[in-house]
């Protein structure tokens, strides 16, 4: 695509001084909290007077207008300042939100998404178990008809923003046809439903969002709650997960360019044997690798973003994008991590965060295995890079 427009660049603007107010001076300690690594809940209420959370929504749901490049804008710059708290962010609105903005009845879409893109309520997606992990078609979580009601039983597990979240979006099985996502529903039910256990889980990085395992016992929920069809609701959800790898690649972007910033301002003021790394060719040559790269992504993301907001087929370029960003900022963060030698593994660099926090982007919205393979089959169908 060509370059962002004047008042794209402007939107990015705003982002970008929100994020070195009031996002960057606080990311180490979000990281670094005692109290398990505790979300800043903060953010869904100020980004959503903002009108931040409700970028690529239409303004009849309680949106901001705009579209998917101007949503990649934000997500880019909240994960230069926090990839972590962007994170929770993008759950929130680009998987749960979108959810029920795609596939939801009217009523369903009133009742949640204004609130969602308010930040008056919080959001999450749950689709990910214990034994299934990204293959939704061994999901065993069981929704059984009791009357108007489903009765669920089962667990979920790795759920971004599922501790707090007073919305999630689960996919359930209503029909035995393992191995096929026919029979999968997706249901909107209460954070604080009876029946519903919430168990906060550590992890390596992102440490400022959090996740949960679920444990479904007996957990009522009417069919009222239903998002989308019966038996298909999560086959109608999937186009939310191919654009979501778009909206993942942009917070990808984000934090390797947060990591490529450390790392040109430690090599500059760093000095080792009388002159600053800076000067010293290998490392000259890295960060030029590093620009290189993450310049590449740009193109990736945003072409894609741009496809997907003309109406365009996007499938196999948002799953190139997603690959390519998530593997350039765990390469990059490396590097930055390297660069910075000792002081970079320093539980107060802003260095091993992002080294820490870059690998779940391989893994989220699909394996880049999984990834590869989709690309491989468009590139059977005809696919042109």
């Amino acid at each position: 695509m060509s370059e962002l427009s004047a008042t794209q660049e402007e939107f990015r603007a705003q982002v970008a001084r929100f994020v070195e107010a009031e996002i960057s001076p606080h990311a180490t300690a979000w990281d670094r909290d005692e109290s398990q690594h505790t979300y800043p809940m903060h953010l869904f209420k100020t980004l959503g007077d903002l009108g931040w959370l409700g970028v690529g929504f239409s303004e009849s749901l309680g949106g901001s207008g705009g579209g998917p490049v101007e949503r990649c804008v934000m997500f880019e710059e909240l994960a230069r300042g926090s990839a972590g708290a962007a994170l929770g962010i993008y759950v929130h609105t680009s998987l749960a939100a979108a959810g029920l903005a795609r596939v939801a009845d009217p009523e369903l879409i009133e009742r949640f998404v204004p609130g969602l893109l308010a930040g008056d309520i919080t959001g999450a997606w749950a689709y990910a178990e214990p034994d299934s992990g990204a293959d939704v078609t061994q999901v065993r979580l069981a929704a059984k008809r009791d009357g108007d009601n489903f009765v669920l039983n089962g667990s979920k597990m790795y759920i971004t923003n599922a501790t707090f979240a007073d919305l999630i979006l689960v996919v359930a099985r209503t029909s035995e046809e393992p191995g096929k996502l026919r029979g999968l529903s997706v249901f909107a039910i209460d954070g604080d439903s009876e029946g519903l256990t919430r168990t906060k889980m550590a992890k390596l990085g992102m440490r400022p969002s959090e996740l949960a395992e679920l444990h479904f016992d007996d957990c009522v929920v009417g069919a009222d709650r239903l998002v989308g069809e019966l038996d298909g609701g999560f086959r109608q959800c999937l186009a939310v997960l191919s654009e979501g790898r778009v909206f993942a690649g942009a917070l990808a972007l984000g934090l390797g360019r947060a990591a490529l910033d450390a790392a040109v301002a430690h090599v500059g003021t760093r000095e080792q044997f009388g002159a600053p790394l800076a000067a010293k060719q290998a490392v000259r040559l890295t960060i030029g690798e590093m620009t290189a790269r993450l310049r590449a992504v740009r193109h990736l993301v945003y072409s894609a973003a741009d496809k997907l907001d003309r109406g365009e087929a996007y499938d196999t370029d948002a799953s190139i994008a997603k690959l390519v960003s998530s593997e350039t900022a765990t390469w990059v963060s490396e590097r930055c991590l390297h660069l910075h030698g000792a002081n970079g593994y320093m539980l107060d660099s802003p260095a091993q965060r992002f080294y820490r926090d870059c690998k779940i982007n391989e893994w989220g919205e699909g394996a880049n295995e999984l990834q590869r393979e989709m690309i491989f089959e468009a590139v059977a169908r005809g696919y042109q890079p």
